[in-house]
Order: C-alpha cells, then structure tokens, then sequence
C-alpha cells in the first residue's frame, strides 16, 4: 500500500465532538455581538454649541368639513387631490386641495383651494382660490414643492371645444409673495 504525501487530516472524519466543539464557537460568537452593539442610529444631525428646541411639528389642516366656495347644486362638492406644504413660510404647513362637484356624467371643471387654521377656532377654512371653477379647468401634474403649487391646467380655447376635450395644456405656478399668491409659468415648462 502506498502513503499519500498528505497526511489524513483530522476534521476528514467528523465525530460529535467536532460538533459541539463548532457549535460553542458559534454560540460564543452569538452570544459576543449580541453584547457588543453599536449606539442607536439616528436621522438627526447632532447639535453642536447650539440650545435651540425645536417645537413640534404642526398638523396641516384637513379637508373633512370645510364648505368649499363651490356651488355644485344638489351634488356634493368631491375634493379630488389634495397636498400640503409651508406655502408662506412661516412654519405651519398649509393644504392645497382640488375640488369638484361629484357628477356622474360629463368632466366638471376643478377649483383649487389653500387652506389654513383659523387663529381663532384652529380649524380649516378657506383663504385663497388659485383656480376659480368658473374658468372652466381641469387640474393635472399637481403638486406642492418648495413653497410654491404646480399643475398643469387642461382648459378649452372656445365654448365651442366639447366638455370632454380640452385643447389647451397651460402649466402654472403659484407661490406667496407681497402677502397674495402670484401666478407664474414654471421655469422648466414645455408647451405641446
């Protein structure tokens, strides 16, 4: 019989010793980290030579019970797609809400209302219309970003254009300025 050049190594057979022998070390390793944890993670950046509080973050008004300025008769007023944001930059975050009358044929126009809480009663009201349903427009691509509301405004070039297909495409822009909300067309805005 010839010898192989490598010897028989000790772990080719295992026998339970060998396995006990593995599981301590891995429970001792277990056992090891569990104990030796890293601090909590945090988002926050630590405050460095600063006392500052920051105070608690306040509510954005809700839309539920707020008599929108919309006259839709015996249909109910339908509030369509709604964001929010600090508009004035005063710290209280505002709601912009798309509204209209709940139909069930045809494409009713859309309002866009800011709401805010009243400093007296702390609840929802209306302080600026943005889109008067009177125009007659329809309110896509919208958001609240950066202080300002964007949206692009599907209207009609006519009162011969059908209800169902507007043939105009205006983005808008809205932001606090002078204590009133100007309206601008987006920097970035392409027209079709």
């Amino acid at each position: 019989m010839q010898q192989s050049a490598v010897p028989e190594l000790a772990h080719a057979q295992p026998r339970p010793i060998h396995w006990l022998a593995t599981a301590t070390a891995v429970a001792a390793v277990v056992a090891l980290s569990s104990a030796l944890q890293p601090g909590s993670a945090t988002a926050a950046q630590p405050t460095t030579g600063t006392t500052a509080k920051s105070a608690p973050a306040a509510a954005p008004p809700t839309t539920t019970g707020v008599a929108f300025p919309l006259h839709c008769g015996r249909e109910k007023a339908v509030v369509a797609k709604k964001a929010t944001g600090d508009l004035d930059g005063d710290g209280k975050p505002e709601t912009v809400a798309v509204v209209h009358c709940d139909t069930a044929m045809g494409t009713p126009p859309d309002a866009v209302y800011v709401l805010t809480h009243a400093a007296d009663t702390g609840r929802p009201r209306v302080v600026a219309t943005l889109v008067d349903p009177k125009d007659r427009l329809n309110v896509t691509d919208f958001t609240v970003r950066a202080e300002a509301v964007t949206a692009t405004l599907l209207g009609y070039s006519s009162s011969d254009v059908p209800s169902c297909c507007p043939d105009l495409k205006t983005p808008a822009k809205w932001q606090w300025k002078n204590d009133a909300f100007i309206r601008s067309t987006p920097a970035d805005a392409h027209s079709v």
